[in-house]
């Protein structure tokens, strides 16, 4: 085996596969669920706390900032799964509010996602 073929074979073993990130689709999407979240009407809760729609967009970007320079979110899904779905610091499912009517932040972000790409 060739001296620059055993670095670049321990370099992906050391380091692991490259992080694709996401693509123009996922990243259009995400910002579509963000906007989805302020303009909802809807209370944003986490930690116990009810939180205004525009608060709820800022908190779910800088999760999501974090996150992609950490390379842990490829696509839309990873998004709601590893920002959107539960505090990271007590681990307490995040809630929406809407009208009175309380659900998991993921089940109503999963929702619109996939209405998003029904009327595509």
């Amino acid at each position: 085996m060739s001296l620059s073929r055993a670095l670049a074979l321990s370099t992906l073993l050391l380091c692991g596969p490259a992080q694709a990130g996401l693509d123009a689709q996922g990243r259009q999407e995400v910002d579509a669920l963000l906007a989805f979240v302020e303009h909802s009407g809807c209370l944003f809760i986490r930690n116990g706390s009810e939180h205004q729609p525009a608060d709820a967009r800022r908190h779910l970007q800088k999760k999501l900032d974090y996150l992609q320079d950490k390379g842990l979110i490829d696509s839309p899904e990873d998004f709601i799964a590893r920002a959107a779905s539960e505090s990271s610091m007590s681990g307490e499912p995040y809630r929406v509010n809407c009208q009175g009517r309380l659900q998991p932040s993921a089940g109503w972000l999963n929702a619109e996602l996939n209405r998003l790409r029904q009327a595509r």
